[in-house]
């Protein structure tokens, strides 16, 4: 598992061995992809990778330009993969750690103690266990909790065979991708600005 691109493109992530569905890295390919969709929206944005796990999307994001990564797993051994892998690629990565449980209707009052208060994200990565119904319910708990930058995107990492709606809330599915078993969805933040657009 390596570093796709930016500053520390190349370098080697270690992952957990024998974590399974426990720690689930996103394989380099489906991370490349992704980060090319995102592209200059990583420059100087405000990351949030729940269900981090090796913290490879957020560690990637800080690679390809990004401020701020906020880490959130409930697994000391995922914050502990993080640690390590961040010494690895950055002398003083711009990086914090949420120790807890996902989804909580408590994030935005953790993230306002932990991180800075009223932090808001300009991409928030979810890479949840597979087909554990865990993806939807953490889009409720995103639309829910005032975390989101204007023009935020949110990335839902999920097996292909997982169905996620259209709309939560505010957010709008604007992009559905396959790669093998591993599928992509991306939100926005404009579905009331088109629902009222609709007629």
């Amino acid at each position: 598992m390596r570093i796709t691109g930016g500053t520390v493109r190349g370098r080697k992530l270690a992952a957990l061995k024998g974590a399974g569905e426990i720690i689930r890295p996103t394989s380099d390919r489906v991370r490349e992809a992704l980060f090319n969709i995102l592209g200059q929206k990583l420059v100087n944005s405000k990351i949030l990778d729940l269900y981090a796990g090796t913290g490879a999307l957020g560690i990637e994001a800080l690679s390809r330009g990004a401020e701020l990564v906020v880490f959130v797993d409930q697994s000391r051994e995922a914050a502990q993969l993080i640690q390590a892998n961040l010494q690895t690629c950055f002398p003083k990565p711009k990086a914090s750690f949420l120790h807890h449980r996902l989804p909580t209707p408590h994030i935005r009052r953790l993230l306002d103690k932990k991180v800075s208060p009223k932090i808001t994200f300009d991409v928030i990565f979810m890479d949840p266990p597979y087909r554990q119904g865990l993806a939807e319910h953490t889009l409720h708990m995103i639309a829910d909790a005032h975390l989101l930058a204007p023009k935020a995107v949110i990335i839902v990492e999920e097996h292909r065979s997982v169905e996620l709606p259209e709309h939560i809330g505010t957010l709008l599915q604007k992009d559905h991708r396959q790669y093998g078993e591993t599928a992509i969805w991306i939100y926005d933040t404009t579905a009331e600005k088109r629902g009222n657009n609709t007629t």
